[in-house]
């Protein structure tokens, strides 16, 4: 995704003129005609594209209220300021782009502004199933074609930040800025003007462990007499092949999505809302067709947990709808596997419950986090494990039924009552026997050589009022995986609006607002000016809270506004989270000032550069602006030092004055050896503790390189390295692992450094040329390839035992070895992996 106006290229202008057109397509490519040219383009999964193409909507009304449309194309004089393969210096010129053209078809985009999912499309067929589509899917009916142009009529309304149908009041001219005002005291009045309906949710979760649908789902999805009103489905390790996991593209979806549209109950016609996907986690969205118009803000979003932090292998993907006046929010994640791991799994939780983060409709809300909804339903293969008793001691209970007892050692249900994870969630009754692990093609348990302990892995969890569990079972028929698909009948109770009440209760709230507005203006009061943040260390977050509480007559909008000739209103290693919001009379807020210092601010602060002190500026919406200050002191460290700086400190970089590393980091690479001091090291003492490590400790470490670390022992890791105590590493290997990685991952200047990239991409097909693109580098970074490659061909000696080969490993390092001065395209990643694998696999001399 371009970031700034320098990323981006312009290569061919299209006036939106008679001939324009723009076309949704599959998956997330929209094609764009006008002037005898066709373009391609694919977008970005996720919120971004649908806000982008929403703009691109919304610019398409506003020009078409002008009537410009039998304006002659030598009207469009001002293309001829751009020539092919200039910068675009900003957002000007897009903006410039919409001025004086009209937009006379958008095939598939509605005139009403009404967008579900523009980055995909799924359209119901004439008997109510539903074809098959890409990442991410809307519903939409089958309509006349009119022209070369297409009027759409959604099935689901598009998102939107209003309370219900009858709230589009909100957008009109009258209210201006004064809809988070409304909007607050709608949704404090709501008990006045909605009443709870009942409606059947089916929750579903099945890991198919990679393989391709053999039977029918019915049995899973169609047990029930009557028709659900409502299906989610999540399914885990969809595809285990490293393309899916490396590329995240599998055929396996299309087929599980043709598999579940036919095992849907017969007795109702449904249409698909939504599909997301990460690597092997995917969560389908349908409902019943004449529910369909009342489900409107859908927003998809995933977070990948795997190793650092990142891969999609564990993870999550959600999707967020409003059903009614409800909202509703649905997780289906894969967490960490093995019986011991269940910190880990912890982990995740916590992790995804703090990463995923939804966009509004309205890009002036703050985004919403999975608990901010009123209904949360958590699905998937949890992983967490029977233990503490021998497998033939769990057989035994399950063949005598006493899922009771068993239960009593189950990881999930001991760390709920421990309150470490899935706080305030509800799980039923379990009365059916473990689902995994099975022979494939069976209800034998697992007969392999590791006998696994039978678990509850695939488990379903809700928060939230007025939900009724109808029923909780697995399904012992399907025998297409090693686990057993598990479902879930809930009642939910939704909040449907009266709305004649709902206009009614609206219209008192905008004569009350008007009273109030001309009586006072907004005023807040702080708990606190000044901040300070102590000892900030790499990678390791703090807060301080701000309060604000509104001491007013009346209700107020505050938000964090950007000083002259700032990019942001904050520094980039400090957030306020939330930075805008609402408060009404006598309320207070808590607003989290958090300091986080990563990749992209490392540098700067450890070569002393910069430092931990910024100003914030609170301004009131029709108010005065209050100063917030906020300083600390940091902490530097390794991450995120360069190689040929850290080869000139002897001693670990907490040990050393500010000064020196200040002085020291000024040195350019290529004048290291011309100093008069002592001779630097030959890598990094760091590189070397970590690898000499893992050398002694993890050359047969089953899934190293590939299996997450915890955050608890990396923060442990990062201190040894910057202070040099304790003398040997702490934490596991997969800890140290990931350190390692990260460390090369926040280099300023990767090891190959960014000069000899280009070189490395010509010369990825020759042993020799790409040998001696190496020597070509400077000695520490040289030094420090030579080191890496050589631990690595170490590791592979011992491949029977860690089950690493020569292309993990390529996937694994390149990246972090051979980093793009640009944004890297898929060829590109190819290339530098190819490089690599000549310092692997002598084979390949």
């Amino acid at each position: 995704m371009a970031i700034t106006g320098e990323d981006v290229t312009l290569d061919e202008i299209i006036p939106i003129s008679h001939d324009f057109e723009i076309v949704e397509g599959a998956d997330t490519r929209v094609r764009v005609r006008g002037l005898e040219l066709e373009l391609e383009v694919r977008l970005p999964f996720g919120s971004h594209t649908r806000l982008f193409l929403h703009e691109v909507n919304k610019a398409w009304s506003e020009v078409c209220r002008k009537s410009v449309s039998s304006v002659p194309a030598s009207q469009f004089e001002w293309l001829s300021e751009y020539h092919k393969s200039s910068k675009i210096s900003g957002l000007d010129r897009l903006s410039s782009m919409c001025e004086g053209a009209a937009f006379p078809r958008m095939n598939q985009f509605a005139k009403s502004r009404r967008l579900l999912a523009v980055d995909g499309k799924v359209g119901p067929k004439e008997d109510g199933k539903v074809d098959g589509g890409g990442r991410s899917s809307s519903v939409e009916n089958n309509t006349e074609r009119k022209g070369k142009g297409e009027d759409r009529n959604d099935l689901v309304r598009s998102s939107s930040h209003t309370m219900s149908n009858k709230a589009q009041m909100l957008t009109m001219p009258q209210f201006g800025l004064r809809d988070n005002l409304i909007r607050c005291e709608l949704l404090k009045s709501e008990e006045l003007y909605t009443y709870v309906k009942n409606f059947r949710f089916f929750v579903g979760t099945y890991n198919v462990n990679g393989q391709a649908p053999k039977e029918s789902l019915r049995p899973w999805l169609s047990y029930s007499p009557d028709p659900p009103d409502l299906y989610c489905m999540g399914f885990q390790e969809l595809d285990l092949s490293k393309e899916a996991f490396f590329f995240n593209d599998t055929p396996k979806e299309s087929e599980w999505m043709r598999a579940v549209s036919e095992g849907l109950h017969p007795d109702a016609k449904y249409a698909l809302v939504k599909l997301v996907r990460l690597v092997g986690i995917m969560l389908i969205f349908y409902v019943k067709k004449e529910h369909a118009s009342f489900i409107s803000e859908v927003e998809a979003e995933t977070v990948g947990t795997g190793i650092m932090g990142r891969m999609g292998n564990k993870g999550a993907v959600a999707i967020r709808f409003r059903f009614h006046n409800s909202d509703i929010c649905v997780v289906n994640s894969h967490l960490a596997a093995h019986i011991e791991e269940y910190e880990r799994r912890n982990q995740d939780f916590r992790e995804i419950c703090t990463r995923m983060q939804f966009r509004q409709g309205d890009s002036s809300l703050p985004t919403l986090s999975i608990m901010k909804h009123n209904i949360v339903l958590w699905l998937g293969d949890l992983n967490y494990r029977i233990s503490e008793l021998e497998v033939d001691e769990v057989k035994n209970l399950i063949a005598k039924k006493d899922f009771e007892t068993l239960h009593r050692y189950d990881q999930l249900k001991r760390q709920i009552d421990e309150e470490a994870v899935f706080k305030g969630f509800v799980e039923g009754e379990i009365a059916f026997q473990p689902t995994y692990k099975y022979d494939t093609g069976s209800d034998q348990w697992d007969t392999s050589e590791k006998c696994r302990v039978p678990a509850w892995c695939d488990r379903i969890l809700w928060k939230g009022k007025n939900v009724q569990q109808l029923t909780y079972q697995s399904h012992m028929t399907l025998k297409t995986s090693d686990h057993k698909p598990v479902s879930s009948l809930m009642e939910v109770g939704i909040k449907v609006v009266n709305e004649d009440l709902y206009k009614k209760t609206f219209e008192e709230i905008v004569r009350n607002l008007d009273k109030m507005e001309n009586e006072c203006i907004p005023s807040v009061s702080l708990s606190m000016r000044e901040f300070h943040f102590r000892d900030v260390k790499f990678m390791q977050r703090q807060v301080e809270m701000l309060t604000v509480f509104n001491d007013g007559q009346v209700p107020c909008q505050f938000e964090f506004i950007q000083k002259l000739d700032e990019p942001s209103y904050c520094k980039p290693w400090l957030t306020a989270n939330p930075c805008k919001g609402f408060l009404a009379q006598g309320s207070r807020m808590d607003i989290e000032l958090e300091v986080f210092v990563n990749r992209s601010t490392a540098t700067q602060l450890n070569s002393g550069c910069q430092q931990i002190e910024d100003i914030l500026v609170l301004h009131l919406d029709r108010g005065k602006d209050y100063f917030v200050s906020v300083t600390g002191n940091y902490l530097p460290s390794c991450f995120g030092t360069a190689l040929h700086t850290l080869c000139l400190l002897r001693e670990p970089i907490q040990e050393m004055p500010l000064e020196t590393i200040k002085e020291l980091a000024k040195i350019l690479v290529e004048d290291i050896n011309n100093l008069m001091t002592e001779k630097p090291l030959d890598i990094p003492k760091e590189i070397w503790m970590m690898v000499d490590h893992l050398y002694r400790n993890a050359s047969k470490q089953e899934d190293l390189m590939q299996q997450p670390g915890l955050r608890n022992e990396f923060e442990e890791i990062r201190d040894c390295l910057d202070t040099g105590t304790p003398d040997s590493l702490p934490g596991s290997n997969h800890s140290v692992a990931e350190a390692l990685l990260l460390f090369l991952e926040v280099l300023p200047e990767p090891v190959v450094t960014y000069s000899l990239y280009q070189q490395c991409l010509d010369s990825s097909s020759n042993h020799a040329l790409s040998k001696k693109v190496i020597s070509m580098l400077p000695q520490c970074h040289k030094n420090v390839f030579n080191y890496l490659t050589a631990f690595l061909r170490e590791l592979l000696k011992n491949s029977a035992h860690n089950h690493l080969d020569v292309n993990i490993l390529a996937t694994i390092f390149a990246p972090l070895l051979l980093r793009s001065p640009r944004k890297q395209d898929l060829g590109e990643k190819r290339k530098t992996q190819d490089f690599l694998r000549h310092f692997l696999d002598p084979d390949l001399k």
